[in-house]
Order: structure tokens, then C-alpha cells, then sequence
């Protein structure tokens, strides 16, 4: 077949009778005949498809190498990735960056800038959320229970890495390192959460206001039980940002509780550990 070149702007023969077909995807053979919306939408599946491949990378590293190396390549290949995509994207979408940050980004105010990481920690809990129940409505309760503790225990030690990493915590920073980190969870931007000091080996994280259990609540349901996962989440997390630390369910949905909270957990350091 001869290959036809359009100018800038105009579209093939061929899209402008998709269009008026209602453009039948199935009858599509190059992406140069689809029109506007369905190339725009070509791109967005593309960057979903990086999204996936860059997961199963590190999933097959980690199975390959074990997860201590699986981090130290994922430093080094996501900060190359980064900065390699961001550049290509700046060109093509004509933003600049400054020391590896969208100029827009930093044009922002600080209050757009919490409001857009909000806006991300809400959507990261709804995936979250429609992970569960696609399989929940697929497979049943069981398997969407066990396979979000099966994922808690990758994610909560990888969000502790990343936090680590942020803050430049030492290797064993301790119950205060803990503090800290708890306070750059994505969870910190969705729910209100307080810390009780007991001792000075131990403290108490409260989770005071719970997204998910406060809309369950109003709309009249019982708690989620959801402590099955709140013990991998949380010691999971615990142990990621120092080995040393042990973690307690207080209560958690089932368990009763009061109305000042949701769910605690203690957090405590062996005296022959300090």
C-alpha cells in the first residue's frame, strides 16, 4: 500500500469516515487513522503500560535478586527514569524543569501544591479501594482480603523505603525516625492520626478520623474489619524503617473502640534493643 503523508492539522480520508461511522475501533489498522479523542486516549494507555513495566521490573528484579538489591537498582534505574521522561515530556509539552521539578509545579503556591498532594493520597486510597473490590466482585471477600495483606506487605515496607530515603533517615533512626516517617505516609494526607507518647521506648499512633470507616459510618454500616491488614501495614512499616521495633495492635475493626479512634497501635523498642 502506497504511504499517504497529511499536513498538520488535517486527517486522513479515513478518519473522516470513522468519524462518521462513530469511529468502529475494530476496523482501525494504523494509529494515523484515529481521530483526536482516541489518540489522546492511545496516549494515556501508553502511560499506563510504562506504569505496568516499570512494576514488573522491580517484581522481577526482587524475585530474581531478593528484595535488599531490588532497592538499591530501583535508586538508581527510577532517578535515571525520571529524569530521562521528564525531559522528553518537558520538550513536548514545553515546561521547563529546575533541579529535576516541573517549573509549574514550583510556580504553584504552597497551598495549591498540599491540595495537588492531597489530590494524589485521595487517589491513591481509591485505588487502593478499586483494586479490593474488582476483586471482591469477581472472586468473593476471601480472596480480596487476602490478597490486600498479601500487597500491604509489599507496599508498606517500600513506602518506608521511599520515606527513608526522602528524609535521609539513618539505617536504625529509631522510635523518632518512626514519628517521622508516619507523619510522610500517603495515609497522613487522608486520615487524621495523633500520637500518645508512653515512655520513652514506646508510643501510641491513633488513627482519630478514618476515610473509610467515617463514610461506612454515615452511610449506616458496621466497620470494615480491617485489622488483618492493619497488622501486616503497620509492622510491616515499623520493621522497614527500623528492625528493631515492635508493633501491638491495640484495637482495630472487629475490635470495639472508642469513639476518639478508629484503631491504635503501639510502637516500642526493647530496652536491651536501645
Amino acid at each position: 500500500m502506497k504511504d499517504s503523508v497529511y499536513k498538520a492539522g488535517t486527517q486522513s480520508p479515513r478518519v473522516l469516515q470513522l468519524k462518521e461511522e462513530n469511529l468502529d475501533l475494530s476496523s482501525i489498522d494504523t494509529i494515523e487513522d484515529l481521530d483526536h479523542e482516541h489518540t489522546a486516549k492511545l496516549v494515556l494507555d501508553m502511560f499506563h503500560r510504562i506504569i505496568i513495566h516499570y512494576a514488573l521490573w522491580f517484581n522481577e528484579v526482587k524475585h530474581q535478586m531478593g528484595k535488599e538489591k531490588a532497592l538499591d537498582i530501583l535508586k538508581s534505574a527510577s532517578e535515571r527514569s525520571f529524569g530521562i521522561q521528564m525531559r522528553r515530556l518537558s520538550k513536548i509539552l514545553g515546561f521547563e524543569m529546575k533541579n529535576g521539578i516541573p517549573q509549574p509545579m514550583l510556580n504553584m503556591p504552597k497551598e495549591t501544591l498540599i491540595e495537588l498532594m492531597d489530590g494524589v493520597a485521595v487517589n491513591w486510597l481509591a485505588n487502593d479501594g478499586i483494586w479490593f473490590q474488582a476483586v471482591e466482585f469477581t472472586s468473593g471477600m476471601n480472596d480480596a482480603k487476602r490478597s490486600n495483606d498479601s500487597c500491604w506487605a509489599q507496599f508498606s515496607p517500600f513506602e518506608a523505603w521511599t520515606i527513608k530515603n526522602f528524609l535521609n533517615l539513618p539505617q536504625k533512626p529509631g522510635l523518632q525516625g518512626l514519628k517521622k516517617a508516619l507523619n510522610f505516609r500517603m495515609y497522613a494526607r487522608v486520615n487524621a492520626q495523633s500520637i500518645v507518647d508512653e515512655k520513652t521506648d514506646s508510643f501510641i499512633l491513633q488513627m482519630n478520623e478514618c476515610r473509610v470507616q467515617s463514610a461506612r459510618t454515615r452511610k449506616g454500616l458496621d466497620d470494615y474489619p480491617c485489622k488483618s491488614g492493619g497488622l501486616v501495614e503497620y509492622t510491616y512499616f515499623s520493621r522497614a524503617i527500623d528492625p528493631r521495633i515492635h508493633t501491638e495492635c491495640i484495637g482495630c475493626p472487629p475490635d470495639d473502640h472508642p469513639k476518639e479512634w478508629h484503631c491504635a497501635w503501639r510502637f516500642e523498642i526493647s530496652e536491651d534493643e536501645m
